[in-house]
């Protein structure tokens, strides 16, 4: 059983493109080839490795694995999906380390840096445009600004940080706090 399982998350893993969704056609093919879980099991995977943290595919590879054959199968099958998309960043990044005196290699990443960060910068002006009228977020983005310029700390710190002005957000309006800060 463990080594079907390995052989066929190897393979979603190996030709399943475009994310997390990509996997569903595989998924649906087990079902139906080996009968490890049902259709309707099949839904409830995809409902819940949709909203719980983390890439869909894999979510789905550890739900069926341990659907299929406990814990065992649950490691088996997130290892099996995850590994190829492994294998495959092993090498491009020993490629572009051979490579990364190479004109044309240095081009690319030059030019890939900026666009990445206008990126990131489209996605963070999206999500701040709609607060910009509230006073409660406009300190915290300064508290947080001020922080970030004053002390180089890991991202995780300010990630931290975040998640704790968030609580702390959520119990001042569970105790009706929130007038005073307004």
């Amino acid at each position: 059983m463990i080594q079907l399982l390995v052989y066929e998350f190897f393979k979603i893993g190996l030709f399943s493109f475009g994310g997390g969704y990509a996997t569903i056609p595989f998924l649906y093919d087990i079902s139906i080839r080996y009968n490890w879980y049902s259709l309707r099991e099949l839904t409830n995977m995809i409902a819940v490795a949709s909203i719980t943290p983390g890439p869909v595919g894999v979510n789905t590879a550890t739900y069926a694995g341990l659907k299929t054959a406990g814990i065992a199968g649950a490691l088996f099958a997130t290892f099996s999906e995850i590994l190829p998309s492994l294998i495959l960043v092993i090498i491009v990044s020993k490629i572009l380390k051979k490579f990364s005196d190479n004109f044309y290699v240095k081009s690319v990443i030059d030019t890939l840096k900026p666009v990445c960060c206008a990126l990131l910068l489209s996605v963070g002006a999206g999500l701040i445009m709609p607060e910009i009228g509230s006073i409660k977020f406009m300190l915290l983005l300064g508290v947080f600004l001020i922080i970030s310029f004053k002390s180089k700390k890991d991202p995780i710190f300010y990630i931290l940080l975040g998640g704790i002005a968030g609580i702390l957000n959520v119990l001042i309006q569970k105790l009706d706090l929130s007038a005073c800060l307004m």
